[in-house]
């Protein structure tokens, strides 16, 4: 937790107020690139050394590990740090809220957030659904990834939105495999498998109850993800049309005041073409 607030520290000094410098933010474009500069560097460390974990067990290549021998109450080295990590870098978020000054409104929003990762690691740590859980994250983390370089790339140049769309296929799927993974992990796997009944020595939880509530919060929580993805994708489109809208209004009148420019010019040179014709100079004349 202490290495995860100096790290924060190093990479907002050295890296993201030079940037910020740089470019001339806003408030609230300031907030949102830092947010996103931190979050990117963390999602893409743990990407990273998740799926060196996963290949070096071949838990991809082996898809039934993840609930073979359950109690998986031994685990490598490696995989035990990296929950470790997990856990600090969430927990160190609480304090950097106030270390960064977080705007009343936006602390919901990270609370939420920060409440979820730590709930959904710490559950499949302690129930030793470790393998699931890692192969749950690397996947979560690949997709916030995508997000957040998307983020950053738009605040350096608000042309570049293909990001955007890319992540958003790439969400979905994710939502997909997660279903896909707990279901058949929880509730057809460990159903199945010899080790059934409580025992809190051996690290068993294998029973209809615990499977039930992991399904559940897994379910919820991704549900409450694509409600949240819905809602943001309405009022980016929401936006999209008003701006179209407000460019098509102003089309027709550039092009009208140019026609009305048009027509004053063409009555000014007919007025001075009659102030020069010779009836006007005999009349100065006269």
């Amino acid at each position: 937790m202490l290495v995860a607030i100096i790290m924060h520290a190093i990479i907002q000094e050295y890296v993201l107020d030079k940037f910020n410098r740089k470019k001339h933010f806003s408030k609230t474009k300031h907030s949102k690139f830092n947010e996103s500069g931190q979050l990117s560097a963390f999602y893409l460390f743990s990407f990273g050394w998740g799926t060196s974990i996963l290949l070096s067990e071949n838990f991809l290549s082996n898809p039934v590990s993840l609930w073979e021998g359950y109690p998986h109450t031994l685990m490598p080295f490696q995989m035990k740090f990296y929950y470790i990590c997990q856990l600090g870098y969430w927990l160190h978020a609480l304090p950097e809220m106030y270390f960064q000054k977080t705007k009343k409104e936006d602390i919901p929003r990270q609370l939420v957030y920060i409440c979820l990762y730590l709930v959904h690691i710490a559950g499949a740590y302690i129930l030793n659904l470790n393998r699931l859980g890692l192969v749950l994250l690397v996947c979560h983390y690949f997709v916030e990834l995508l997000f957040h370089i998307s983020r950053l790339v738009y605040f350096s140049n608000e042309n570049r939105q293909l990001g955007f769309t890319i992540w958003a296929v790439f969400f979905v799927l994710g939502r997909l495999l997660t279903l896909s993974l707990s279901v058949l992990t929880v509730g057809f796997g460990l159903s199945t498998a010899d080790s059934q009944g409580f025992d809190w020595a051996a690290g068993n939880f294998n029973v209809l109850f615990v499977r039930v509530t992991v399904l559940s919060a897994i379910c919820l929580t991704q549900a409450f993800m694509m409600w949240k993805f819905i809602n943001f994708q309405l009022r980016q489109w929401r936006e999209h049309a008003q701006t179209q809208t407000l460019k098509k209004k102003q089309a027709p009148s550039k092009s009208k005041s140019k026609k009305d420019k048009g027509e004053a010019n063409g009555v000014n040179g007919v007025n001075s073409h009659q102030a020069d014709s010779p009836r006007a100079r005999k009349e100065k004349s006269s």
